[in-house]
């Protein structure tokens, strides 16, 4: 697969996974008992490759994935509580902005091309708006943020330890997934309700799906394209979601939304990347 091929292929993936979420789980299926099934079938995928390693990496991929997975859908899935999907998918703006910001914090320096393709993305996104959002929009306005510089956060530091790293990542995968797997325990006994766990087939395939292809196959393809890309383009790629999940939403559960603000963010976005290539290739 190509290096852009795998985050392009992801992106498609998790397009129906926040309709999934927004439309057959969110208020029905306890949010921490999804978030626990959800990383507990990606661990199984991965836990046949698990090879050992230094037991230094093996720690710091455990907190990189407790944080990406186990927080960040902590976050995630009770923002469903608050806002629509299309509201949620709007909220995920910020999230290159992080991406790009943390990435500089951590290299002491400001690349402003990094921050520049960044924003291109964010203003794009931002032509994508919602209007009349009920009350609960500050508070799930929050919660998506919190999920945002989780998975920025993920995604930056996965990066950076993985580099120059003669490993398959496959075979080491299985730590990230056992560290988010420990936070989704954790919370699941302090804070799950009984009461509320799937009751119909639809809930369990869906929960199925989203453990064992969208997180599991999903986020091993993330991460892995994201140590194959510079971090303009990844800030990019995490904004194209916004209009291929919206588009998945408003094509099969016939959500209301702008088509013209979507296409034209959509393609705000894509301008994005493009000057993102062209600066990378300059560069060079």
């Amino acid at each position: 697969m190509s290096v852009m091929g795998y985050l392009f292929a992801v992106t498609l993936l998790w397009a129906f996974s926040f309709s999934l979420i927004g439309v057959y789980l969110a208020g029905q299926v306890d949010a921490w008992f999804s978030v626990l099934i959800r990383v507990a079938l990606a661990a199984l995928v991965f836990l046949p490759f698990l090879k050992k390693i230094p037991t230094p990496l093996a720690f710091k991929l455990m907190l990189i994935g407790a944080l990406q997975l186990g927080v960040m859908y902590g976050f995630y899935y009770h923002s469903f509580l608050f806002l629509s999907v299309p509201e949620v998918l709007l909220f995920t703006v910020m999230t290159p902005l992080y991406i790009t910001l943390l990435n500089d914090a951590l290299n002491k320096q400001f690349n402003p091309q990094f921050f520049i393709v960044a924003f291109i993305a964010v203003l794009g996104a931002i032509t994508i708006r919602y209007e009349n959002l009920d009350s609960n929009f500050l508070v799930g306005l929050l919660l998506v943020q919190g999920a945002n510089i989780s998975f920025a956060i993920g995604q930056v530091t996965y990066k950076r330890l993985m580099l120059n790293k003669q490993l398959d990542d496959k075979t080491v995968f299985g730590w990230f997934f056992i560290g988010a797997l420990i936070v989704a325990s954790a919370c699941y006994a302090l804070f799950g309700d009984l009461n509320k766990l799937p009751s119909t087939s639809t809930q369990w395939g869906i929960l199925i799906y989203l453990g064992i292809v969208a997180s599991g196959l999903g986020y091993f393809m993330w991460n892995k394209g994201a140590t194959l890309v510079n971090v303009g383009a990844l800030a990019v790629m995490n904004n194209l979601l916004i209009p291929a999940g919206i588009i998945v939403n408003v094509l099969i559960w016939n959500r209301d939304a702008d088509l013209l603000r979507l296409s034209i963010g959509g393609g705000v976005m894509l301008v994005a990347l493009v000057v993102n290539q062209i600066m990378t290739k300059s560069a060079n």
